[in-house]
């Protein structure tokens, strides 16, 4: 019994220190990892700032301003759209509000701004915002507050303000006046892209364009702030569209590696889009 006994303190020793080397191990482990937990988003400078986006935020934010070049408006435009929508609806496509408030701009069918499905419609909406901007005589040079106001007759006017700088930063750079400015930091995709698709989405916010599709990629004729806008409207629907690579006038955006945008061999007058494989 004595050495049975002795066996199995032994035994639950011999346990115990496998135990503690295995915990060990794991802690070094954690300890010396070097990688970082992505947080996925999307950011654009203004001056010495950056500001910053939710995946989601940008894609609805890079339609918003698609829409304001395809009708040839300028960024103020585009600037007084983003920071009106982020005021009302934090830039996100809501089916709900404030009374039978709906969509990115919180509009009302109660007054007269389209049906209930009509103004679930991201472009339907910012057309109709658009629509009410341009009537308004010299609001380009307008407060951000005094301009919005009034299209959307606001019980807070004041509010607009505050998203005036991820306005025009967002602005700047998806009207392309800004080049290789909006970037975002994305997780590998975990499904293909299909170029198609791109074009699709494409055509939905800058209406019909020749662009052709080439296995993975699919090539835009552009030049100038028009190819910065496509260039970046991409970057901004990467993550839902699975767009691993830009190119675009000497500047290259990957996904891989999160490092933005670097310079690279890319010519002016074509936006390459690059969607990824079969994981």
């Amino acid at each position: 019994m004595a050495l049975a006994r002795r066996a199995r303190r032994a035994l639950t020793v011999l346990v115990a220190l496998a135990l503690a080397s295995v915990g060990v191990y794991i802690a070094a482990l954690v300890l010396n990892r070097s990688d970082k937990p992505i947080v996925e988003g999307c950011t654009a400078p203004l001056g010495s700032a950056t500001q910053q986006l939710a995946t989601d935020q940008a894609a609805n934010a890079s339609l918003i301003t698609a829409i304001a070049v395809r009708r040839g408006l300028p960024p103020r435009a585009a600037t007084i759209a983003l920071a009106t929508a982020m005021q009302e609806s934090k830039l996100r496509n809501i089916s709900y509000g404030h009374a039978d408030s709906l969509g990115l701009f919180q509009q009302r069918p109660s007054q007269g701004w389209g049906t209930q499905a009509q103004i679930m419609d991201p472009v339907f909406a910012t057309n109709a915002f658009y629509d009410g901007l341009v009537k308004i005589p010299g609001y380009e040079s307008l407060p951000i507050t005094d301009a919005a106001q009034e299209v959307q007759r606001s019980g807070y006017p004041q509010a607009y303000a505050q998203h005036e700088d991820m306005g025009r930063a967002f602005a700047s750079a998806l009207t392309g006046q800004s080049q290789a400015a909006l970037t975002c930091t994305l997780r590998p995709p975990d499904a293909a892209g299909d170029p198609e698709e791109v074009r699709s989405e494409l055509t939905r916010a800058y209406g019909a364009m020749q662009a052709t599709a080439a296995g993975k990629t699919l090539a835009v004729p552009a030049s100038g702030a028009t190819g910065w806008s496509i260039a970046q409207w991409a970057v901004a629907n990467a993550k839902q569209l699975a767009i691993t690579k830009v190119d675009f006038s000497g500047h290259t955006w990957l996904r891989d590696g999160n490092k933005g945008w670097t310079d690279s061999a890319a010519p002016d007058g074509t936006v390459t889009i690059t969607v990824a494989p079969t994981p």
